[in-house]
């Protein structure tokens, strides 16, 4: 009798700790919908609740913290088990930085409402919506235990820096044509450039999922494409640049 309440305390623990995953994975995906509604709707209000919502992440992430450290202590877990608590520690690390990036979104949203409009919005909002996708389903496959699944988000991240590429491209273009776009235009490459890093996080879970699922390491090499470090803009002949 004693040993059967020790194993359904023990799957209890195991329960509440995949269920502060997903809740964790609810706000943050949450968050950043706010941060991106923020930037496209011009909602200085809305940006600085998403911002202010990040602590409840954060807070979270401490909670998860301590319950894998106590059941590491007292469980001594082996095998799958070992493998799904060390995940949800490295999930819930991957998944506040998630939601950092999403409130430095919505913090450059806010000077952003009161400059004017520069074209390449649209490509942050198609950026937002791949990143949306790509949280939402890997917190599906982290509640199936999919691996397919957690692959398709990870094969999804090289999408993310090509289109962060050609945006790094265009908002420099525009920066270079006319300095009054450049305040803007900074705030759109920092913004840009946070949801390339949700990108890069929700790929950094589905390789963990993958992990916990498979009890290996996905086998191909992580697809990356973000080559706006070397990027040369050429401005127009009859342009500002010499």
């Amino acid at each position: 009798m004693t040993s059967d309440h020790i194993v359904k305390s023990y799957d209890e623990e195991l329960n509440h700790l995949n269920e502060s995953i997903l809740k964790m994975g609810g706000l943050a995906e949450a968050l950043v919908a706010d941060a991106l509604d923020s930037v496209t709707k011009r909602d200085p209000e809305l940006a600085e609740r998403t911002v202010a919502a990040d602590r409840k992440i954060d807070d979270l992430e401490a909670e998860i913290d301590q319950h894998v450290v106590r059941l590491l202590a007292l469980r001594q877990p082996m095998a799958a088990d070992l493998r799904n608590i060390v995940a949800a520690l490295k999930i819930s690390s991957d998944i506040e930085r998630i939601g950092d990036y999403g409130a430095n979104v919505a913090k450059r949203a806010i000077p952003l409402c009161d400059a004017q409009t520069v074209k390449p919005l649209f490509a942050i909002n198609r950026m937002g919506r791949i990143t949306q996708q790509m949280i939402k389903n890997v917190l599906d496959a982290y509640t199936e235990r999919n691996a397919d699944k957690a692959k398709a988000v990870w094969l999804r991240d090289e999408e993310v820096d090509d289109l962060y590429n050609s945006l790094f491209r265009e908002l420099l273009t525009y920066m270079m044509e006319d300095p009054r776009n450049i305040s803007p235009c900074t705030h759109m490459l920092f913004i840009a450039k946070n949801i390339e890093r949700i990108g890069d996080h929700a790929t950094n879970v589905a390789e963990t999922v993958y992990y916990m699922v498979k009890g290996r390491h996905i086998e191909e090499e992580r697809p990356k494409g973000d080559r706006s470090p070397f990027t040369i803009v050429k401005p127009e002949e009859g342009g500002h640049g010499e």
